[in-house]
């Protein structure tokens, strides 16, 4: 009976890709961090990591969103105005808080990105508990411990700051919240955590098993958050961990959908460029995202010239506003969108696209037994 209560496996791609994104993902964070000295790091981090970990993995994988959305022809004819209308409102937002102040820009910003990252985190356990169909109590133990995990370091950040590391800009998370606030978060983040491990527990006791990928996603959540935010207290370390679980997941979700819906025909540009398979695939990505910071140090940071030369650009404040909010576009369109984009009960050929679901050859695109659009309307979830 314990054997047929249990549930399935369920990995998101397989073993071994789910062990290299998400494990191996808090792995080599870790591995980075405690190499840190042998490496030369001291605190900030250098050209070379910001290279690896900052353009390659954080700002690539912003970039990467393409591929569900504006590089598809089908997709931007079938919500337009979710397309045409998310940068808009997110450029028009970033513009007016900006001329409030550059401070209120960037505090706004940081605020939206740290709800994207937990966010993130949740929809990967939602996955897993989705394909394994666990019991409600298990899906609601699992969002709590991500939230633990994530959140309980967040508050004491919060409760300790200023730290050696911000999320964007010095002092864009807002100050003043009392210590006894942060050392409460932890305790109470340690006790969901401990809850959750018991639970994991009591299923291998009963017989039953545990999803291996789900559990080490959230220790590895756990790791890189705790990790990066209350152990260490530098730039260095809070990149690298924030970074890297964050990015290589989503760069595997992304390839995994692309190839799924270039099977489908009429990618178009998408298709073009996945014929290169996975180098191009990030190549391009990688290409993008050096653009991007090439105009972001031109135009405001002047922090890279042996990367990219010297700038002769200095722009009034009034123009700022303008030019910052811009340059924030693309991963303000990826935060607002990803919010959209991933949920199978709005469009059932996500889950065929991903191979999450069979497919029915006499409409690909369409999960296998899956009604007709005009025959049902399917509730959105938020996993």
């Amino acid at each position: 009976m314990a054997r047929l209560l249990a549930p399935s496996q369920g990995w998101l791609f397989s073993p071994g890709v789910d062990l290299f994104v998400f494990a191996g993902s808090a792995l080599v964070s870790v591995a980075f961090v405690l190499a840190a000295p042998w490496l030369g790091v001291a605190g900030e981090s250098p050209l070379w990591a910001w290279l690896l970990f900052v353009v390659c993995v954080d700002v690539a994988h912003v970039w990467s969103t393409l591929f569900r959305t504006y590089l598809d022809p089908e997709e931007l004819r079938e919500r337009p105005g979710l397309y045409l209308g998310a940068p808009l409102a997110a450029y028009g937002a970033g513009v007016l808080a900006y001329l409030a102040s550059p401070g209120t820009f960037w505090t706004l910003f940081a605020y939206v990105a740290l709800s994207h990252f937990v966010r993130q985190q949740y929809g990967w356990v939602a996955l897993y508990d989705r394909k394994a169909r666990v019991s409600p109590l298990e899906r609601r133990l699992d969002a709590a411990a991500v939230y633990a995990a994530t959140l309980g370091p967040v508050v004491w950040w919060h409760a300790n700051l200023p730290r050696g590391f911000s999320w964007f800009v010095p002092g864009d998370f807002l100050a003043g919240l009392p210590s006894w606030v942060g050392a409460a978060a932890l305790t109470l983040h340690a006790g969901v955590l401990a809850a959750w491990a018991g639970f994991q527990s009591l299923r291998v006791v009963r017989g039953e098993g545990v999803q291996v990928g789900k559990v080490l996603l959230v220790v590895a959540t756990w790791v890189t958050w705790f990790g990066g935010i209350v152990v260490a207290n530098d730039d260095f370390s809070f990149t690298v961990m924030n970074v890297v679980l964050h990015g290589v997941p989503y760069f595997a979700l992304l390839f995994r959908y692309a190839r799924g819906r270039l099977a489908e025909g009429g990618y178009g540009a998408a298709g073009a460029l996945l014929r290169a398979g996975l180098p191009g695939f990030l190549l391009f990505l990688v290409a993008l995202a050096l653009a991007e910071e090439f105009l972001w140090d031109q135009a405001v940071w002047r922090e890279h010239a042996s990367l990219f030369g010297a700038s002769r650009v200095t722009l009034p404040p009034d123009v700022l506003a303008l030019v910052v909010p811009l340059l924030a576009l693309p991963q303000a369109t990826h935060y607002v969108l990803d919010a959209f984009v991933w949920k199978p009960g709005r469009q059932p050929a996500l889950l065929s696209r991903l191979g999450w679901a069979p497919v029915d050859i006499r409409h690909p695109g369409r999960p296998l037994g899956a009604p007709h659009a005009s025959s049902m309307v399917i509730p959105a979830r938020n996993d």
